[in-house]
């Protein structure tokens, strides 16, 4: 549905007193990796023109952040690490201007190792950016070449140690369940990962997403991707290798050394507003105990026609929808399931005891103080958990 035009600014701000997170979705890639189905665009001649519709966007949504105070910036992608440092420069300085950066505030930026050689991390240093998000997928050759990745594993290494040393604070992507990996290999980037000390290691299990490059080889027999026994078995294997490392597994695909979570991502698993630009981003915004989301259109051209509105989609979240989100957020990030809250949603007043009774069985959670908690081994079917008891 489209954006209810009776709905004004400040209607959609939120309550005075609430931090606020900023999202930039820059959507520019040299190429698309065969497993993503994110919206990008590898035309690199329209960024300059995109930083001009972004800046009309900002001003425009000015009214729903002017003065406020920002706890967190995420430049994500896209590969926002392509486009000249001097464009995200610009942006933080016209956002700045309409709004208060925290003394803390955290700005990160997603980025490819390929992109960070030479002065780039100094010049991204001084534009601002404190964390770096570091699209690694693998220290081993063969699976970046299985991924289509541009960066080889002598890069992956190298860049990973000098944005260490250089930043507040730096991120690692991993995959697991890559076409023919082995546990071996698994065993191997978790090993590299442990031994460069990136403070925070985000694991994801490959998903074969429709419509995607990866999915048309599977289907034509070109490619095979690990069981769903053996990617869980790797997920199991993170989970011990990384806590053992020292990391806090703090929600479902991310590790952390104490401090080092990311603020952006955590806001809105935490259900915390904020603000998204550029196409496809989404917004998340309260006012009164009313809750909205809204999402830009997944369209260049069309972001380019109109940037000052546009919004393609929103909605007010039912009572419903709100519940439903508020167990799957909080089991994604295990901060617990209030029982007597599930219990008054419960539709049949009946059925709770049996489904928690039967997830403990399995080892799935634990119940301590009232509150429902995944256990390590819980967090790979806490996706299943969350619908079984979001439908009783």
């Amino acid at each position: 549905m489209p954006p209810d035009p009776s709905v004004t600014a400040g209607e959609l701000r939120q309550d005075e007193g609430r931090p606020l997170s900023l999202y930039v979705h820059v959507p520019f890639c040299s190429s698309r990796c065969s497993y993503c189905d994110f919206f990008l665009v590898t035309r690199l001649d329209h960024i300059e023109a995109f930083f001009r519709a972004l800046a009309i966007e900002t001003c425009a949504a000015g009214p729903l952040f002017r003065g406020r105070s920002i706890k967190s910036v995420h430049f994500g992608g896209g590969t926002p690490s392509l486009v000249p440092v001097r464009f995200l420069a610009g942006w933080l300085e016209l956002a700045a201007s309409l709004c208060t950066f925290s003394s803390g505030i955290e700005i990160a930026l997603e980025a490819n190792p390929e992109d960070l050689s030479g002065d780039a991390m100094e010049e991204l240093k001084a534009a601002g950016i404190n964390r770096i998000s570091l699209g690694v997928q693998s220290y081993r050759q063969r699976k970046l070449s299985a991924l289509g990745r541009r960066h080889s594993a002598e890069d992956a290494m190298r860049i990973t140690t000098e944005a260490v040393s250089r930043f507040d604070s730096v991120s690692i992507d991993l995959i697991c369940g890559v076409p023919g990996e082995s546990t071996g290999e698994w065993l191997g980037d978790l090993q590299a990962a442990l031994a460069l000390a990136a403070p925070h290691i985000s694991v994801y299990m490959l998903s074969v997403e429709p419509k995607t490059l990866l999915e048309r080889r599977i289907a034509r027999g070109l490619v095979k991707v690990p069981d769903e026994g053996v990617q869980a078995s790797m997920y199991a294997a993170a989970i011990d290798r990384l806590s053992a490392g020292g990391y806090h597994h703090y929600e479902v695909s991310n590790f952390a050394f104490p401090g080092h979570h990311s603020r952006y991502n955590l806001a809105c698993w935490m259900r915390e507003p904020y603000l998204g630009f550029g196409p496809s981003a989404h917004s998340f915004m309260t006012e009164g105990g009313i809750e909205r989301r809204r999402a830009n259109a997944p369209s260049l051209l069309r972001y380019f026609d109109n940037p000052a509105e546009s919004a393609a989609f929103e909605e007010v979240l039912s009572e419903d929808e709100r519940f439903v989100e508020h167990v799957f957020l909080s089991l994604r990030i295990n901060r617990g399931l209030d029982v007597e809250f599930l219990r008054k949603h419960n539709k049949l007043g009946l059925s709770l005891p049996e489904v928690t009774e039967r997830f403990i069985a399995k080892e799935w959670i634990v119940i301590e103080n009232g509150q429902l908690l995944l256990t390590a081994k819980g967090f790979l079917f806490a996706d299943h958990i969350a619908g079984e008891l979001i439908s009783l």
